[in-house]
């Protein structure tokens, strides 16, 4: 059980790693308003996909993920909500004149616990992934129903980890971030990837 504990762990990580849309989200937010933000962003994340785990255990999402309809809904959604984030990163970073705002963290509208879970939310690959792979990296010799808790744990535990580490190095990259011309090009940059995700979702085929 060990070994096969190990393989799911290792299959997760490098899914983890993978950047996608969660990683664009918590790097605006830490641009905009600082590490702290972003941290709750992280937060809302994890709740994203503890939510995805009891639809998981509920059996909605495999609903979701055999509905073509409902599949549809929430991955057009989910794409116009990224595009919109997208938008608003390049609309904040637009090309200006220097003000006060430039040399520090900004306000910035919505609560990051929110924008974190509902990027989360609505993302359908992740139904597609707990009700497609997940079940197949599930140990043998557990219950499925532990089986399936223990995993979507680990998941959301080497979630916290990477984008909690990847915050902590924007912060330390601070006196970098700290200049506005490298702010704003950062900040157009995860406003374009933002966009870019967003129209990946809506045309992708999955």
């Amino acid at each position: 059980m060990l070994t096969h504990l190990l393989a799911a762990l290792g299959v997760l990580g490098l899914l983890t790693l993978v950047p996608g849309p969660d990683l664009a989200v918590v790097t605006r937010r830490a641009l905009v308003a600082g590490p702290g933000d972003a941290l709750r962003t992280v937060g809302g994340i994890a709740t994203g996909l503890l939510l995805w785990g009891a639809l998981t255990a509920a059996g909605l999402a495999a609903v979701l993920a055999t509905s073509p309809t409902a599949h549809l809904a929430v991955k057009l959604t989910g794409a116009g909500y990224l595009v919109f984030l997208g938008a608003q990163a390049l609309w904040q970073n637009r090309r200006a004149a220097p003000a006060p705002a430039d040399t520090g963290p900004r306000p910035t509208a919505g609560s990051p616990w929110r924008t974190g879970l509902v990027s989360n939310v609505l993302n359908p690959k992740i139904a597609v992934f707990y009700t497609g792979l997940l079940p197949t990296l599930a140990p043998p010799h557990l219950p499925a129903a532990w089986a399936m808790t223990l995993l979507v744990l680990l998941h959301i535990a080497l979630t916290v980890a990477w984008l909690g580490s990847y915050v902590l190095l924007l912060a330390k990259a601070g006196r970098v971030l700290e200049r506005p011309r490298a702010r704003r090009a950062l900040g157009r940059t995860t406003g374009a990837v933002l966009i870019g995700f967003g129209l990946m979702v809506a045309t992708s085929s999955g």
